[in-house]
């Protein structure tokens, strides 16, 4: 078992004792159990996963930064949303607020910015299944 630590702007710290945390990394996936060699890597707008109590627990997560050392994960992320906190309405009036702006394709929209927010949304409408 190891600790994982979670911050993020909007939200109060959580933290989560768990055996494995799989996350999804500019490089591909990644699984980090207990006593894994210390590690600094971004994470993609994805699915964040864990053992918590021998359940498998879901998570949608913005991007952000991990740090692991001693059995200590520590994520920074714009934001989390377990499986069960998503507010699935949201995130499919996102998704379409997001796509509406893509298919405008006027010079004054922030095409990056839309599509990440799309990306965000289809992500949390995929773990909330």
């Amino acid at each position: 078992m190891f600790t994982v630590q979670i911050i993020t702007p909007d939200t109060k710290e959580r933290l989560i004792e768990t055996t494995i945390l799989n996350i999804v990394t500019p490089q591909g996936q990644m699984g980090i159990l207990a006593n894994h060699m210390p590690i600094v890597t971004m994470i993609e707008i994805s699915m964040m996963t864990t053992i918590e109590k021998g359940e498998r627990k879901e998570y949608a997560i913005g991007g952000g930064l991990l740090f692991f050392k001693d059995n200590q994960a520590t994520i920074l992320a714009d934001a989390v949303e377990a499986e069960k906190e998503i507010d699935v309405q949201r995130a499919i009036a996102a998704k379409e607020r997001a796509e509406a702006r893509l298919k405008l394709n006027q010079s004054d929209i922030d095409v990056k910015r839309a599509e990440i927010a799309l990306k965000k949304a289809l992500n949390r409408i995929d773990v909330s299944k």
